[in-house]
């Protein structure tokens, strides 16, 4: 049985393997990746694109089945319910898409996109009922009832996130994946959205899993942050931690990547990667990240898998060397 002292959602060991239509091998997208988020909470997954962050949140939600491992939400695993009870669960964890435009349906005004998750789960009856409840859910991100008529293609971006947001939170969500909400807007819109998810948190007691490839966004909404890279997590921490103390190359290597000012006007020295990252169709032997990292050592980091391991109270690395 799910208590109130349990994680929320609890991910073991997860992996999802896609085979290719010529049946010539698998591509690795989620490699064995465990994980706990606690009610109310927010996680922040960062990586490259193509590491299997997208794949993961969809995992977890099983819009893609997993191969294997198990997804624990509020006491039950995800990955073996039937149909009908995933169906009934569908309601405590959804999903706010990255592209605001093409995760809406263009043929539905704003309030019947609305109104749908509100009578596929019967949450209210159809009528003044249900209009009054699309309209509280318009204001709550920000918009107003003059929304109810009018078709995606009307708004901007940002707006449309909103509807998006507002969609998912229809059905009163305990969970939501938010996979790269703000990559595709404006700098100006993507603070608007951020403080949008973190007043929802605050009010409503939601967890996220909030993907993104840019560590300066994931910090202002994450209290962890955990660094995938190649189908694998590498590092995991609290934002501040990540910051000035990552452990892992590549996580060393993102963090120089945020831009700095510096009050001398001096240049700061790089740590820039090397190389491409490697098929996710054939990864390397050992440490996926030992062909670009610049401290492997030959004979361990290209043999030997480095697993998740403490090294200070809330910090994991996987990395030989760390």
């Amino acid at each position: 049985m799910f208590e109130p002292s349990s994680p929320l959602l609890e991910v073991r060991e997860l992996r999802t393997l896609f085979p290719l239509r010529s049946g010539r091998g698998l591509v690795r997208a989620v490699d064995g990746v465990s994980f706990q988020i606690d009610a109310g909470t927010t996680l922040g997954l960062i990586g490259e694109s193509g590491c299997g962050k997208s794949t993961l949140g969809r995992s977890v939600l099983r819009l893609v089945r997993p191969t294997s491992g198990e997804v624990w939400f509020e006491g039950q695993e995800v990955t073996a319910l039937p149909p009908a009870a995933l169906r009934r669960l569908r309601r405590r964890m959804q999903f706010v898409f990255q592209d605001p435009y093409g995760s809406l349906n263009p043929r539905l005004t704003v309030g019947a996109a609305l109104a749908e998750p509100l009578r596929i789960h019967r949450i209210v009856s159809r009528g003044q009922a249900e209009r009054d409840r699309v309209v509280a859910l318009l204001e709550r991100v920000g918009l107003s009832a003059d929304a109810l008529g009018r078709y995606p293609h009307e708004f901007s971006g940002g707006q449309r996130q909103r509807i998006g947001i507002a969609r998912a939170l229809a059905v009163g969500p305990r969970f939501v994946v938010a996979d790269e909400p703000v990559s595709a807007l404006d700098v100006s819109v993507q603070a608007q959205v951020v403080n949008l998810l973190t007043d929802l948190q605050r009010q409503e007691g939601i967890a996220f899993l909030f993907i993104a490839h840019d560590l300066h966004v994931v910090e202002h909404v994450s209290q962890q942050v955990a660094v995938m890279y190649l189908g694998r997590m590498v590092e995991w921490s609290a934002p501040d931690v990540l910051r000035t103390g990552a452990r892992h190359p590549y996580t060393q290597a993102l963090v120089d990547a945020v831009p700095k000012l510096s009050p001398t006007g001096e240049r700061r020295r790089r740590r820039l990667l090397q190389g491409e990252v490697p098929s996710p169709l054939a990864p390397p032997a050992g440490c996926h990240f030992h062909p670009r990292c610049p401290v492997a050592k030959r004979g361990l980091c290209d043999r030997e898998t480095p697993l998740l391991r403490e090294v200070a109270p809330g910090h994991r690395v996987a990395c030989h060397l760390a």
